[in-house]
């Protein structure tokens, strides 16, 4: 038995479909009833985390008319902007491309600025012209176009990482420097929610695959930077005008801002084969565990260490804070998300950074260890927010059901 993608988009509108996020199918799979091929239609997958390979494309106004020729460097919020390809001579109004890692200074870059135009705030645009300077306060509504596109996200999976020295090492893989020997384990990766994961034969997924792109509808491009048969990764586009702020941002590490972006994919179950790779679950997906020093290899994990068992969401216990006049979490959150002894939902992306570095106890979540060598080392700092992920692969799934989202037919191989 096989379907096509417009016979399931078919049974979608009639109301006849059955889809899954790939959390629920998962559960089923757990308690031992694997559903069979003629009662899921779809699957939705997604994952949640730092992506460095994102920029942005913006058509920025920036002065009037003949004001200046043609812009020799521009920034939005301070985050440092590449004006060009093209030079838009005499019209007032710039293109700009920021990388999703510039940054404004230790706590600000382009990840945060994307989520600042997204939320509709106000941004300030200076440029530089033949040695002179013009500002200008803008929206995202102001813009001609905004699109952000990746080089690289959603890898099929990552990777742990220690340090087997004793001397700390600042790392984008870290908030306050990733301490050693043996003594911590940053990770990276939704597990087996995650979209790739969920096709690893590249079966469905390919170049003009619809997806949601930080919550907004995307297309994936292709293959992104650093794919390989073994870890594969997509380069995937969207509108920025139609994402959610709460799908994406900045999020602050020892050696700067990162970006952080969304991805969710429907998986359509085509056939049998398509099916049985939906079926694998957290321990059956490899965490290779590296040396943070060179990414050489050192040992070997599953992702049920990381998210089975273990608390996706961090919660505040303010009986338990005891009211240091420097807190650390406050110091330390990465995304900001802390106000006294309260979290922001909005901004905490789970990484469990407050529940290492409260001196009081105050912020509580499990995040599980490792074991290496013998040594079981604990998980300190979480990348990637499965909570965000389980909740993009909900919104998918009510989208599709509602016939706000359509599966799109592949153009090409992803490969």
């Amino acid at each position: 038995m096989t379907r096509t993608i417009n016979e399931i988009n078919e049974r979608i509108a009639s109301g006849e479909a059955s889809v899954l996020t790939a959390t629920e199918f998962k559960e089923r799979v757990a308690s031992g009833e694997t559903p069979a091929l003629d009662e899921v239609d779809v699957v939705t997958t997604g994952t949640f985390g730092v992506m460095s390979g994102t920029m942005a494309v913006l058509c920025v106004p920036v002065a009037p008319k003949c004001a200046f020729e043609r812009a020799d460097r521009a920034w939005l919020n301070g985050v440092p902007a590449a004006p060009g390809p093209c030079p838009n001579e005499r019209l007032g109004l710039i293109d700009v491309v920021v990388y999703g890692t510039s940054r404004a200074d230790d706590r600000y870059g382009g990840g945060h600025l994307f989520r600042d135009l997204v939320a509709g705030r106000p941004v300030e645009v200076e440029v530089e012209a033949h040695g002179r300077r013009f500002r200008n306060e803008v929206t995202i509504a102001d813009f001609g176009q905004a699109r952000l596109m990746t080089t690289r996200l959603a890898f099929k999976n990552y990777m742990g990482l220690v340090n087997p020295s004793p001397t700390t090492v600042a790392s984008i893989f870290s908030v306050t420097g990733l301490t050693g020997p043996f003594t911590e384990v940053t990770v990276s990766g939704c597990g087996d929610i995650n979209p790739l994961q969920n096709d690893p034969g590249l079966r469905t997924v390919g170049v003009g695959t619809r997806v949601l792109l930080n919550g907004g509808i995307g297309y994936l491009m292709g293959e992104g930077t650093r794919s390989s048969a073994e870890k594969p990764n997509v380069a995937a586009f969207g509108d920025m005008k139609e994402m959610d702020p709460a799908m994406m941002g900045g999020m602050r590490t020892a050696h700067g801002p990162e970006c952080l972006t969304s991805l969710a994919v429907p998986i359509p179950v085509l056939d049998e084969g398509v099916l049985a790779a939906l079926a694998i679950r957290n321990g059956g997906v490899p965490l290779t565990i590296s040396d943070i020093n060179g990414r050489v290899p050192c040992g070997y994990a599953t992702y049920a260490d990381v998210w089975d068992g273990t608390d996706h969401v961090i919660r505040a216990d303010p009986e338990s804070c005891i009211h240091c006049q420097d807190c650390a979490v406050l110091e330390s959150c990465p995304t900001g998300a802390i106000g006294g002894c309260a979290i922001d939902p909005s901004l905490c992306i789970n990484c469990g950074t407050c529940v290492r570095v409260c001196r009081g106890g105050a912020f509580v979540g499990r995040l599980g260890s490792i074991v290496l060598d013998g040594r079981t080392i604990p998980i300190s700092l979480r990348q990637s927010d499965r909570a965000r992920g389980e909740a993009l692969c909900t919104r998918l799934r009510d989208r599709l059901l509602s016939g706000d989202f359509a599966l799109a037919e592949r153009l090409a191989p992803l490969r």
